[in-house]
């Protein structure tokens, strides 16, 4: 069970991080679209799981390797957007989720 805390620094880190990945996707992932579905905050609140939706799916490795390596540059600018708000800015894990794919998947399935 999450804290109320955790709770509010998840929504505010996800609807940051969503603004962020609108905007630079535009220069870095050309034709993909990324938006985060989930993020998940420590209860220390040191470290976020940030789960992102990617669209279309193909190549979901070689972006989620660009995202990896621009880690430490997407907290900067996390951290100049909640820095009046965080005292520490938390560690970001990014992985994928691929629930959307797998709901497509099951659908296709029914339908045949």
């Amino acid at each position: 069970m999450d804290s109320i805390r955790q709770n509010k620094v998840s929504r505010l880190i996800q609807k940051e991080l969503a603004e962020i990945f609108q905007y630079e996707s535009r220069e870095l992932f050309r034709g993909k679209m990324i938006s985060v579905t989930v993020v998940r905050v420590s209860k220390d609140l040191s470290v976020a799981k940030i789960y992102l939706s990617i669209f279309p799916s193909e190549g979901n490795e070689e972006i989620m390797k660009l995202i990896k390596q621009l880690t430490p540059q997407i907290r900067g600018l996390l951290g100049n957007k909640v820095g009046k708000q965080l005292r520490i800015i938390p560690e970001l894990a990014f992985f994928v989720d691929d629930s959307l794919d797998y709901i497509d998947n099951i659908d296709n399935i029914l339908k045949h």
